[in-house]
């Protein structure tokens, strides 16, 4: 998702650049999903030799990047796991976006983003990867970005998806309130 949210929002014109850091050690950093699209093989390859486990050196090195990063707009793409190493990595980061493929695990995010201080959740977004359609809701009287994204799989473009230009609009409009 992170790739074609970036698209959508380097889309939208006067956007501030949708900086990304890649805070989990799984193989895939910025560089994946366009190395997927050209050449599946050596993407594979390329994560098999990259993905590793976190480590201090790593949770301090991404958690010193997201303090100092002074950039209007960065997202930091912590993966699926509610971690104590992830806990130290966005403890310097403002706002967050939850994707969850299991709706049930919502709550543990917020729970995450309270344990955490500081961070605003903004979007709460359903990965349902058998829908056939976006879904979005809008946003909530407690100003939270609701809906769901289907089908998210490598490879695909997903930044004309409903829901994805919905996100990045919404992400460019907080850009400007701050």
């Amino acid at each position: 998702m992170r790739e074609g949210l970036k698209q959508a929002i380097r889309a939208i014109p006067g956007a501030p650049y949708p900086y990304v850091i890649t805070a989990c050690p799984d193989g895939e950093g910025a560089w994946f999903q366009e190395t997927v699209n050209q050449n599946p093989e050596l993407a594979a390859a390329c994560k098999a030799v990259y993905k590793a486990k976190f480590t201090p050196e790593f949770v301090e090195r991404i958690k010193t990047s997201v303090e100092k990063c002074s950039l209007e707009l960065t997202l930091v793409d912590i993966g699926g796991i509610t971690s104590v190493e992830n806990e130290k990595i966005c403890s310097g980061a403002t706002h967050m976006v939850i994707l969850a493929g299991d709706t049930s695990k919502m709550p543990e995010w917020r729970e995450f983003a309270k344990k955490v201080g500081g961070l605003t959740v903004i979007a709460e977004i359903h990965s349902d990867y058998h829908g056939t359609e976006d879904k979005v809701e809008g946003v909530a009287q407690d100003g939270i970005l609701r809906g769901s994204v289907h089908h998210l799989e490598r490879g695909e473009k997903i930044a004309e998806r409903p829901l994805i230009k919905v996100l990045a609009s919404f992400l460019v409009e907080l850009t400007k309130k701050t």
